[in-house]
């Protein structure tokens, strides 16, 4: 069962998951206020059918569904839809199952109960980010490993390296100021925005993912020389990216 999005004056279509009847309607009539076309379905099956029906740009998902597990709809979603945001609305607080979230492909997360305000904010930022075009800069080579910032994708020994949008961006970000300290707090502006409203955990997540992608492409080089790109954690700082001898800019 959904509640389809209405036609007309909104910018962006929404897929609300949600299968509590106050939540949903709290969301939909939220999001619909504020220039939003929210489609509501309550089932994750029903999810999955209507993301392949129609294009929508956001997800807000929650990971208690009656069918299945929040976190596959959340994995098949991101697998078929990478320029989709995710954002999970979940009642579980543990430090596990936030990570689970955002490692399952969700670009945020809000805990249950939440303010409506701060989540359309987080809307606002998300989606102003997605909107910003980025300049256009030639591929950037560090040791083995190629980053093409106009592309969004980068690659180890000529395969390409799958990662997420969140990863791609803090990659660039680093990759852009090269061998220099960058900040946690430019980090979170930059690659999240400057008026992020939630915790740096979504950081260090991203982050872990980043570097778990690049050893496992290391790894799948089948024991050929790989010479990349170190990520230094600078405690009480942020990080950097170290440069390479050979580095050609």
């Amino acid at each position: 069962m959904r509640t389809p999005a209405a036609p007309g004056r909104y910018h962006h279509r929404v897929l609300v998951v949600e299968d509590d009847d106050t939540i949903g309607r709290h969301l939909e009539a939220g999001l619909r206020g504020h220039d939003y076309a929210p489609t509501w379905c309550r089932t994750g099956a029903g999810a999955l059918t209507e993301a392949a029906r129609a294009p929508y740009d956001v997800l807000l998902l929650d990971l208690g569904l009656p069918d299945m597990d929040g976190l596959d709809v959340a994995r098949d979603l991101r697998a078929r839809f990478p320029d989709l945001l995710i954002v999970v609305l979940t009642a579980r607080t543990e430090d596990i199952d936030v990570i689970a979230g955002l490692d399952a492909g969700a670009d945020d997360y809000l805990v249950k109960p939440f303010s409506m305000t701060v989540l359309l904010a987080r809307l606002r930022a998300h989606l102003r980010r997605q909107a910003v075009a980025a300049p256009v800069r030639k591929p950037l080579r560090l040791g083995d490993l190629v980053v093409d910032f106009s592309a969004r994708r980068c690659a180890l020994h000529g395969v390409e390296i799958p990662l997420r949008a969140k990863e791609f961006d803090l990659l660039a970000v680093l990759a852009e100021r090269v061998g220099e300290a960058v900040s946690r707090e430019t980090l979170m502006a930059e690659v999240w925005d400057e008026n992020w409203f939630g915790p740096t955990k979504t950081l260090d997540v991203t982050m872990a993912g980043l570097r778990r992608r690049l050893t496992e492409a290391a790894q799948a080089a089948g024991g050929a020389p790989v010479r990349l790109p170190e990520i230094t954690t600078l405690r009480g700082h942020g990080y950097r990216l170290e440069r390479q001898p050979d580095q050609v800019d």
